[in-house]
């Protein structure tokens, strides 16, 4: 057993409760010389279910107030939520969530939460999506809800409702926040049940969504990145648009604190992937639109449609053509532009990765008119990647 801390060290807040409870409410179960084996002179030590203090921890415990944790009513509860949100206001904000927990919308951010024993939340059994809302309008509802759809039978997660239903409460739920800009994300989860791993006692599945405000500005600016030493995610797990993201997060710490936008990963094979919430295209010096394939990575619905238009500028002569297919390394950091694209960034220009410059180290003309390209297609597309929101 591994010493909990040695006798120099400050008890922690969680260690001086244990001491102290123990040492006030069971000082009869203990032998009496209260003599027993620590790792740590002074320690306390933990064996089949049972604290024993030292005498030493008992002397720091005597001295110590621990105030007593208020145990709280459903109103108290949400009282202390709601001062909270008041205090600790980021820079989003929250207008609505639907839950089919509680069955229905909600505007008070108090209330935006999940249950603790959702396999969502201590499993990780959960997919989700996103769509972007501007101008009252939701961007490519219909094909992330597709991919949603695909990432729950990956999961082997039941829907709760048919397709149309769940359009209907996410197009609802945009309507009740009365957001006209900003995103839509929401989640499948295998539900709420109990604290074991398999969902077997999870009596339904649970579909939540929150609209999330704020004022949408695309960044031309290029940036920096850096090839990602976290590995990537297995084809099975990439392919999916679960809610572990654990890696994810680890790969834009790496590049963070190497002080880049974004890290780059590779595949099994050696082949660019994508980046840890983003696809990556490159413009070769043959003026050919190139993007990895997606059959070992995200399936990124603002790649896919920016495909579509950069046919536009094969047309115009911009480009020579369009292509997806694996990509080494050497022949993305060889090519006159390389970008960044997703439904957070839409289109942003890489300018360096690790230490070789791309192009000549300027934003590029293509990767411009791709972000033009999609900003109008947002604004003005037509109805099959627009879905009007009845305010």
């Amino acid at each position: 057993m591994a010493s909990l801390r040695s006798p120099s060290q400050p008890i922690s807040q969680t260690q001086q409760i244990y001491l102290k409870s123990f040492s006030q409410e069971h000082d009869s179960l203990l032998p009496p010389t209260r003599n027993v084996s620590f790792h740590q002179p002074g320690t306390p030590s933990v064996r089949r279910g049972v604290v024993r203090v030292s005498n030493q921890a008992q002397a720091w415990t005597d001295s110590i107030h621990v105030s007593e944790v208020p145990v709280l009513s459903c109103e108290e509860a949400i009282k202390r939520l709601r001062l909270s949100r008041e205090r600790h206001k980021g820079t989003q904000e929250f207008p609505a969530m639907y839950s089919s927990v509680f069955g229905g919308i909600t505007t008070d951010p108090a209330a935006m939460v999940i249950p603790m024993d959702d396999h969502m939340v201590h499993r990780g059994h959960g997919v989700f999506d996103t769509a972007l809302i501007m101008d009252g309008y939701l961007y490519e509802l219909d094909q992330h809800l597709d991919r949603f759809l695909r990432s729950a039978s990956m999961a082997q997660i039941n829907l709760p409702f048919d397709r149309e239903r769940m359009r209907d409460i996410l197009i609802q739920t945009v309507s009740a926040s009365k957001c006209r800009e900003g995103s839509l994300r929401y989640w499948l989860s295998s539900g709420p049940g109990d604290f074991l791993l398999s969902p077997s006692g999870c009596s339904q599945s649970a579909f939540y969504a929150i609209v999330i405000k704020y004022l949408y500005s695309s960044d031309y600016r290029g940036i920096k990145v850096v090839t990602s030493s976290v590995p990537i995610k297995p084809p099975m797990f990439a392919t999916m648009k679960s809610i572990n993201y654990l890696p994810n997060v680890l790969c834009q710490i790496e590049a963070e604190e190497r002080g880049c936008f974004a890290s780059i990963w590779l595949d099994s094979d050696g082949f660019v992937a994508e980046g840890p919430n983003m696809n990556v295209a490159f413009v070769t010096k043959e003026k050919e639109l190139l993007m990895p394939k997606f059959d070992r990575i995200l399936s990124g619905c603002t790649a896919k449609r920016a495909l579509a238009l950069s046919e536009e500028l094969v047309k115009k002569g911009e480009l020579k053509g369009v292509s997806v297919r694996d990509v080494t390394v050497e022949e993305g950091k060889r090519a006159d532009e390389m970008m960044l694209v997703g439904s957070g960034v839409l289109v942003r220009p890489v300018i360096q990765w690790d230490d070789q410059v791309i192009g000549d180290g300027k934003e590029g003309p293509v990767a411009q008119a791709l972000l033009n390209l999609i900003l109008n297609d947002m604004k003005s597309g037509p109805l099959t990647v627009r879905v009007p929101v009845p305010y």
